[in-house]
This record gives C-alpha cells, structure tokens and sequence, in this order.
C-alpha cells in the first residue's frame, strides 16, 4: 500500500511518500480499500506531538476515511466485502489500505460518494453530539458558531438550522462571511475587527447567545463569555488560535451559565453507541438536504502537507479531502 508516514515528529513537510506491506486486519478489525481521506486540524497536532493520541513512530497520521470494506478480522459481521463504508481511526487514515476498529465502521448510505462520505465523519459527528448531547440545543434558541466557515463550524452552521436554531456565523476574515450566509446563516460577524463581543448582543437584541461553538480558545473564548446569555452554553471544541483559555468563573455563577466539552474519540471508548445513533441521525438529516458537506478542495494522497498547511491558514472553506488513487 501507499502511505503518508511520519518518521519524526514534526512539521506537516517531514510527510513522506512511502510503499509498505499491505496490513491485515486483526480481531475485530476492518480493512478497508480508501477511496477518500478527510483531513482534520488534528492531523496537523499529531504530526507535531501535540494530540492526545501520540501513536509509535513511524506512523500515518489521519483520522478518517471512505471506501469499501476489503477484509474482515475474526468475529466481525454484517460488513460485506465490498460494502461501501466511512470509518474513524485514532491514526492511519494517509493511506491507500486503512484498518479500523468494526464499532466505529459505518454503512454510507445509497448515493453518497466517497468524498462526501470522507467530509462528513469527524466534524459533523462531533458537531452533532456538542449541540445535540452536549448542549441540548433547543428550535428556536440562538447559536453562535466560531470558525463558522471552516470544517466543524460549517458542520455546526448547517446542523444547528437543521434543528431550528436561529444561527449567528462568525469568522476571523470578513470575506468568509458571504459565504456562511449562502449556507444560511441568520447573521454574521467578523472576529477580526473591533467590538465584535458588542456586535453579538446587537443581533440578539441584548439577551446574548444561547449556544457558543467554540473551536478557537484564546480571546475569542473571553469575548465569547462576555455576552453569553442567561444560562447559556458554551461548547468548548478545540484550541486552533492556539492558546488554551483561562475561564473567570465570577462570570459562570452570575450568569448560571454552563461550559461544557465535547471530543469525539471519547466518545468511541466510553458511549459507542450513542455515536452510532448520532451517525443514523445525520444520515437522516443528510437525506432530508438539512446538511451537506462543502467540499473546497480535493488533493492527491502525495500533497498532503500542502493541504495541511493550507488547513492551518485558516483560508478553507468547509473540508479538505486526499485521494490515494
């Protein structure tokens, strides 16, 4: 097989090209012929060390793939050979053959192609279970999505109007703004310039957000709590401005509003099946047109540092995607 792989840690261009036996699956595993590799802002942590998950040098980053089941470990059933699937991985996903655990292993549904199928596991899963298990996003209720034109922000966007929600989209450039309205955002905002925590209240007429999606951290978590409304809910997702926030919790009691976290792979170690429902859940919304992926760009398996590093811009609208072929 042909494979992405780390042989140091490091910087997205210490990826190499490499050819490597084929892998076999083990007991309870599934290997899988990957016709699409969806790229994620972890991706780029893992390569540096910086993720939770540190897997065994040399290794291929990657976390989620699309395509069709090729063989079956010992004591997994109800997948084919041939059955046309996405999967989550802890690492691996850079690659032509990818090996997943069968639990996190999903049937795509008729008539989504694999590309699609590789944009919408990891940041719609974990845009569905913040505001849906974690937050208990209500129809109606104002959302505030961070980063609203990136991956799991346009996953927020879409899913938080699929469940009623009024959306406020906010970006850190003004130019990303007019597309968060085509995907139907109620209101937007820019991050980057000046008084954009007052401009909040403004479109909420005083009251503040409901719901916070929360990908960045930083000031942006600070000017995020400053106009949160009366028990409201901040979603803390993830740290891309790079900087970990300190919370003032003066303000979490006078407002008796709630911080919360949501990181998917826990998910599949302490609550499988809730993720396999949430799965079900977004193919139904899928179907129905409430969500769809937006795809900014498809790549070669062998450009996957430069697509990395054009993830990290922040100039991506929606998802970047690998092909091995």
């Amino acid at each position: 097989m042909r494979a992405m792989i780390m042989r140091t840690l490091g910087e997205p261009e210490q990826l190499e090209l490499a050819e490597l036996p084929d892998p076999a699956p083990g007991p309870g595993q599934v290997a899988i012929d990957v016709e699409a590799i969806g790229c994620n802002y972890a991706d780029i942590l893992i390569c540096r060390g910086k993720y939770q998950v540190k897997p065994e040098l040399p290794f291929s980053p990657g976390s989620e793939v699309a395509g069709t089941v090729r063989a079956l470990g010992a004591d997994v059933t109800g997948l084919p050979l041939g059955t046309r699937v996405l999967a989550q991985l802890t690492h691996g996903a850079y690659a032509s053959i990818a090996i997943a655990d069968a639990r996190r292993v999903h049937r795509v549904p008729e008539g989504m192609d694999a590309v699609t199928a590789a944009s919408f596991g990891v940041v719609y899963q974990t845009s569905y279970l913040a505001l849906v298990e974690r937050a208990r996003l209500k129809a109606r209720e104002t959302l505030l999505v961070h980063a609203a034109a990136g991956g799991v922000g346009l996953a927020a966007l879409q899913i938080g109007k699929g469940l009623g929600a009024r959306v406020i989209a906010a970006a850190s450039a003004r130019e990303k703004l007019a597309f968060c309205t085509e995907q139907g955002a109620d209101a937007v905002l820019c991050t980057g310039e000046e008084g954009w925590p007052e401009r909040v209240r403004e479109l909420t007429n005083g009251r503040g957000a409901d719901v916070i999606y929360d990908s960045i951290g930083g000031d942006v978590t600070d000017g995020s709590l400053k106009h949160i409304a009366f028990d409201g809910r901040l979603l803390v997702i993830g740290f891309a401005g790079g900087t970990i926030p300190s919370v003032a919790l003066n303000r979490v009691m006078l407002k008796n509003i709630s911080i919360v976290g949501l990181h998917l792979h826990s998910y599949h170690e302490h609550a499988p099946d809730v993720l396999q429902r949430a799965m079900h859940e977004l193919f139904e919304l899928a179907a129905s047109g409430r969500v769809r992926p937006h795809v900014h760009a498809v790549l070669p398996l062998s450009g996957a540092a430069a697509a990395l590093r054009e993830l990290e811009s922040r100039k991506v609208s929606g998802k970047l995607v690998l092909v091995p072929g």
